[in-house]
């Protein structure tokens, strides 16, 4: 058990003529000092160096019984002395979430994860500026608390639920690291997340456009610019990167190094996914030749590590991205394209697998191989030596598709299908049955129809009195000539 004197260095007077008090801990037979607020003249003092000055020894005893108090709350025989000093000088000490957030973002950085760590401090900037201060304590982070912060979020569509994940994420840390409930050391002192529920962002608009919309960009003239390498240029030469790529991200394509380009294949390391993958997020893919003339026109020189030349221009992978999607929006806007619709880099990579599911057979395990997801087999892919050829193949067949043919989109076709109105005439063989819950109440089959409303009004006789009121019944009408169906519903009492 520790055990507590007040002290003073006899040896160390100040200039003042005074003597600085320390609490002297002794454990174990070894010894550390706490230093006090107080000092004390020789007045103060006994002859044998003793502090006698009776308000210093108030207040330091009641300091004494504090640190007796908490160690008497944890088993410490088998601290060192070092850790029984660090538990009594900071065990009640509050701490700073702001302090301690950017530190866990400082690590997130230094361990390569550096979009990760945007959005962490983008999360304690909101939770700051929400606040007031750039000292958020954790006491501060009641459930309440919290609450009321998420629901200012309510009209984001993704930080609603990006800001407070990252904030919890951080909060778990802190946990895990301060607090030590094997010798009791609970330095963040209560769970505020079990009574916060996070919403889930807003789906995602899907970005992806059909083979026509694709071949109409990559063929429309550039806005004309001063610049001898403008931004639409670039643009739509790193769109086309993307899409030729199987859909690879433009962090990606700006962190190749030369080593990584061998053979007319590209090795890489998908930035976002490879720390959290049993196989690193590697892929493979073979550069088709419709994009050799830009391989060499954004080549690096010789003493450039880099594969290509876009860290001349651009400091971050950010930076890039940027640029990349202003260039893209310039040509949006010169093809006269709605602002609401326009394309960004992702339009790119969406594209590459809806082509390839929709148009090219692709099955989605194939796409999600070709897009370097993992798929769910994150493990599996962890031990094997994989082939990435199928990839190369479905990649081939996406190029082809957009590029070499003027083949329309499959969806399109489905699509105006269903937007196609069901047409018929007199002179078609048509086929009526209404259904109420399953159950069909009659059947109509004749010629001399001209359109859907008059087979419903033929089948409404069918239709028995006990059927409630403003209940839903459906109407199969099939053109038996034409091969063609299509179902009607209509309210009992509101048309039928």
């Amino acid at each position: 058990m520790a055990t507590f004197k007040v002290w003073v260095d006899p040896r160390k007077q100040r200039r003042d003529g005074l003597w600085q008090v320390y609490i002297r801990v002794t454990h174990n037979r070894k010894i550390g000092l706490i230093r006090t607020d107080k000092v004390v003249s020789r007045a103060g003092l006994s002859p044998k160096m003793e502090v006698i000055d009776p308000v210093v020894t108030l207040a330091c005893s009641k300091r004494i019984v504090e640190y007796a108090d908490a160690l008497n709350r944890v088993e410490a025989e088998y601290w060192t002395i070092h850790e029984v000093m660090e538990y009594l000088k900071r065990g009640d000490e509050e701490v700073c979430f702001s302090d301690y957030a950017r530190l866990h973002i400082k690590r997130l950085i230094n361990n390569g994860q550096e979009r990760s760590a945007k959005n962490y401090k983008l999360a304690l900037q909101h939770l700051e500026r929400y606040i007031g201060t750039t000292k958020v304590m954790f006491s501060m982070l009641t459930s309440s608390m919290l609450n009321n912060w998420i629901d200012s979020l309510e009209r984001t569509a993704r930080a609603k639920e990006m800001y407070p994940v990252c904030v919890r994420q951080v909060w778990r840390a802190a946990y895990r690291e301060l607090n030590d409930e094997e010798r009791g050391v609970i330095r963040v002192k209560f769970n505020p997340w079990l009574k916060v529920k996070i919403p889930q962002a807003d789906t995602a608009k899907k970005r992806a456009i059909t083979p026509e919309a694709c071949r109409r960009f990559f063929s429309a003239p550039l806005p004309e610019s001063r610049f001898v390498s403008p931004l639409p240029e670039l643009g739509r030469d790193v769109a086309m990167m993307v899409l030729c790529l199987g859909g690879m991200n433009t962090v990606d394509i700006y962190n190749l190094r030369k080593e990584d380009y061998r053979d007319g294949i590209i090795h890489y390391r998908r930035a976002k996914t490879m720390r959290s993958r049993a196989d690193g997020a590697y892929m493979e893919m073979r550069v088709p030749p419709i994009l050799l003339p830009l391989m060499e026109k954004y080549r690096s020189q010789d003493d450039d590590p880099w594969l290509f030349m876009f860290h001349r221009r651009h400091t971050t992978s950010d930076s890039f991205s940027a640029n990349v999607n202003i260039g893209i929006r310039r040509i949006c806007k010169s093809m006269g394209i709605a602002k609401e619709d326009w394309y960004c880099v992702y339009t790119f990579r969406h594209t590459w697998g809806t082509v390839a599911q929709n148009d090219c057979g692709a099955s989605i395990a194939e796409v999600a191989f070709g897009m370097n997801h993992s798929a769910g087999h994150q493990v599996t892919r962890g031990y094997l030596k994989l082939n990435f050829e199928p990839a190369w193949r479905l990649n081939e067949k996406v190029v082809e598709m957009i590029f070499f043919t003027d083949r329309a989109s499959r969806r399109d076709d489905q699509e105006s299908q269903e937007r196609a109105p069901f047409r018929f005439r007199a002179k078609h063989l048509m086929r009526g049955i209404v259904f109420f819950r399953g159950r069909a109440l009659g059947k109509v089959e004749d010629i001399g129809f001209n359109n859907v409303q008059e087979v419903i009004e033929t089948l409404v006789p069918f239709i028995p009195d006990d059927v409630p009121p403003r209940s839903m019944l459906q109407f199969r009408i099939e053109n038996i000539d034409k091969g063609e169906t299509a179902v009607y519903e209509r309210m009992r009492g509101k048309g039928c």
